[in-house]
């Protein structure tokens, strides 16, 4: 008996485990199962005579442990070895981390923020998803204003009241953040002195100077003795911070429901040199913003009293203006998210 011990424990010892679970397999079949070479001698160890038990067995039990533990070693020995796909190939060139860009209208958006945030205006925000009376009744749009057309408008729900006519209870796409300053003057009392920038809303014709979805920032004052006056002021300003202090403007007589008396404000266009391009019309002027004193009857539709309170309001397109500030001829590039484009920004 203890001569097949010794034969079995030089069998372990000379098999080759050689690092594969293959391998391990077949020793752990042969040795270590139930009905392996090991077990067979604990089972052949009752026919050993009742003196030499005690030793045999300890012999077997040292055979046992000791083709366990070979086992164990290989299979960590299997684990902690490196994957070959993992292996790093040290003669592979660096690789370049490709880091992204702030978008151009991003940028021109940040820098309208912070002038605006310079002269003492705070952020208000609202839904793009808007009630119709937020966004023409309480701006003081008649019912049959060309504006709730459908072909200005995208309405989420409209009644069927008739052509041009249009209920409280319509859904539409926002065409300009002007409902949260109503949303504003509805919850807060004068003085109020907010811009609202956000995404607005256009059924139109894509061209070159305009798209179906666009930036807007809109800033309301209302307080006590506001003038016209203050709001040029407030418009020449921003002008000169955001295009230089070389900048021309021009304020032309306008209507806007929202406004009154109203105007709409131009500058010369950076792209011709005030030459005409397809841009500004072959006109020497680009519009970047209307404006006005806020209507007395948006004034008493949001519970502020007219007769105390006086206000002005503007807005303007963002893309609009980060075309003067870049040079772009075509608001379009801003929504292709074309690399070579926005790599430049960088």
């Amino acid at each position: 008996m203890q001569e097949q011990i010794e034969k079995i424990k030089a069998e372990v010892e000379a098999f080759d485990l050689n690092g594969s679970e293959a391998h391990a397999e077949a020793y752990r079949l042969k040795f270590l199962v139930r009905k392996g070479v090991i077990a067979t001698l604990f089972d052949e160890l009752k026919s050993v005579p009742k003196e030499e038990k005690g030793s045999v067995g300890k012999m077997l039990n040292d055979l046992k442990r000791f083709a366990e533990q070979k086992l164990e070693s290989a299979k960590a020995a299997t684990s902690n070895a490196p994957a070959e796909e993992s292996l790093i190939d040290l003669t592979l060139t660096g690789r370049r981390q490709f880091l992204g860009a702030e978008h151009p209208v991003q940028k021109v958006l940040s820098d309208m923020k912070r002038i605006f945030y310079g002269m003492g205006f705070t952020l208000r925000s609202g839904p793009e998803i808007e009630l119709d009376d937020y966004n023409f009744t309480k701006l003081n749009f008649p019912a049959g204003h060309p504006a709730r057309d459908m072909q200005d408008t995208f309405f989420i729900r409209k009644s069927e009241s008739g052509k041009g006519e249009s209920g409280k209870d319509d859904v539409v796409l926002r065409t300009h953040t002007s409902p949260v300053q109503v949303r504003t003057m509805l919850s807060e009392k004068p003085p109020i002195r907010v811009i609202c920038p956000g995404k607005v809303y256009r059924n139109e014709a894509v061209s070159a100077r305009s798209y179906c979805v666009f930036h807007q920032i809109e800033g309301l004052y209302v307080d006590t003795g506001v003038t016209f006056a203050d709001l040029k002021a407030t418009i020449y300003s921003f002008a000169k911070q955001m295009f230089g202090s070389e900048v021309k403007l021009r304020f032309r007589p306008s209507y806007f429901p929202f406004t009154e008396p109203s105007a709409e404000t131009d500058v010369s266009c950076y792209i011709c040199g005030g030459k005409g391009c397809k841009v500004c019309k072959q006109s020497g002027w680009l519009e970047i913003l209307g404006c006005g004193m806020v209507h007395p009857n948006v004034l008493r539709n949001c519970g502020i009293d007219p007769e105390i309170y006086s206000g002005y309001a503007f807005g303007m397109g963002v893309e609009r203006t980060a075309m003067l500030r870049y040079g772009v001829d075509d608001i379009r590039v801003f929504f292709e998210n074309d690399v070579r484009m926005l790599s430049q920004f960088e």
